[in-house]
């Protein structure tokens, strides 16, 4: 005879009066909890290897989706495949002991999906809003590596020491045998101040790092964007010639961008690339331009000559990709704001309400569906995330297709003999 489920359990499969629910619908519960599992994993999995075999991916942007594949990855790994019985069944029968691990991986691993995905959104903030200065410092992995692990420690911190010395600091445990969750379960105060670091507070940042985002844009197209000579000392080459002109030669390189590139980092004036002169027509040309401005106390004409055929302004194109750039950016950002207000906001909210009222004002499945859409996010994460960026979809193609990769890089080759 399974145990009420009074007491908190989270329990899809068995009613609060104990009755085990229809066979038919523990089947599909269990096809759909499995599938959610292979995503999990294989969306992940795929992040990870791809970041281990390709090794251009390893910027400083791109070891933050790395650290966010993992936890997800473990979440897909390991707590939900434990989960699994102990939800079908009603009853957790591995042991006291395994439950106390299980819940401090399943807190912890979904604390760091969160502040992975603030840091994330932090980074391309920073992209945009600064992003000359972002770029010098974009190869400095030992500086992303201990962010990456700040991550892991705050969230360890969050919930970590409260799921192993509850029980200790109040003399008695609360969780039925044959059950597992934390001893605070029902501790509103408790849940309410963690939920504040856990979920309302990266929300906020997350939704500023987007309005902000919008607001550069905005900011950029009432000013027209900033001008050519910024544009020179940022990205170019400047040089002074004898006579009395300065003569100002930088190298523009257009290119599509594709759904926000890789924290959107790829500006679109470059002078990392030797001068080229392809033909206009070639979307991925490199233009060169030379800006003269005459330097007598009477100087007020501007020259400018473009080296190539295409006859449109420099500076204009420029801010036109870099605009839409960064709307892209904005747009994901968006996104990532819905999304995550959708698979967080009900179980946090829900589990407050839980913890205040002692489960009585809630039914057990309305939180079993919050919970699982808690799980959910580390499934969507990684379509959400690296499957949007060129330069990862090049690595999946690498590994997926292998043969695919070779015939297009010959007759890439072929083409540029």
């Amino acid at each position: 005879m399974l145990e009420s489920n009074s007491s908190g359990n989270l329990t899809p499969t068995v009613s609060e009066a104990g009755t085990v629910l229809p066979g038919y619908l523990s089947v599909i519960l269990s096809v759909l909890m499995v599938t959610l599992v292979v995503v999990v994993v294989a969306g992940n999995a795929l992040v990870i290897v791809a970041f281990m075999v390709d090794k251009t991916l390893r910027n400083q942007s791109n070891y933050f989706f790395l650290n966010l594949a993992i936890s997800d990855f473990l979440v897909g790994a390991f707590c939900i495949p434990v989960y699994i019985p102990y939800s079908l069944t009603g009853r957790w029968m591995l042991g006291k002991g395994l439950c106390k691990v299980w819940l401090v991986m399943d807190y912890l691993l979904c604390s760091a999906s969160v502040f992975n995905i603030v840091l994330i959104s932090y980074d391309r903030f920073l992209s945009v809003t600064r992003a000359v200065k972002y770029r010098v410092q974009r190869n400095m992995t030992r500086r992303a590596v201990l962010k990456m692990v700040a991550v892991w420690v705050l969230a360890f911190l969050l919930y970590g020491p409260a799921i192993i010395f509850w029980e200790s600091v109040v003399g008695r445990s609360i969780v039925p045998p044959h059950e597992c969750y934390a001893e605070f379960y029902f501790t509103w105060y408790f849940l309410l101040s963690a939920s504040t670091f856990e979920f309302f507070t990266p929300f906020v940042s997350v939704a500023f790092f987007n309005l902000s985002i919008y607001l550069n844009i905005h900011r950029r197209n009432k000013d027209g964007g900033a001008s050519a000579e910024d544009e020179a000392r940022e990205q170019g080459v400047s040089k002074k010639p004898r006579d009395a002109g300065v003569w100002t030669v930088f190298f523009m390189k257009t290119r599509k961008v594709s759904c926000s590139e890789p924290t959107a980092i790829s500006a679109v004036i470059e002078d990392d690339d030797p001068p080229s002169l392809p033909s206009s027509r070639d979307p991925n040309s490199s233009q060169l331009f030379i800006h003269r401005e005459n330097s007598s106390p009477h100087g007020k004409n501007s020259r400018l000559f473009q080296h190539t055929a295409a006859g449109a302004v420099p500076d204009r194109r420029a801010q036109r990709y870099r605009l839409s750039r960064d709307k892209k950016i904005a747009k994901s950002l968006a996104i990532i704001v819905c999304i995550f207000g959708i698979c967080w906001a009900p179980y946090t909210l829900l589990m407050i309400i839980r913890a205040a009222c002692s489960g009585t004002c809630v039914a057990d499945y309305w939180y079993e569906i919050t919970f699982w859409l808690l799980w959910l996010n580390s499934a969507i994460n990684p379509f959400l995330y690296p499957l949007c960026h060129s330069s990862f979809r090049r690595a999946f193609s690498k590994i997926l297709c292998p043969k695919r990769q070779s015939q297009y890089s010959t007759s890439v080759s072929k083409k540029n003999l």
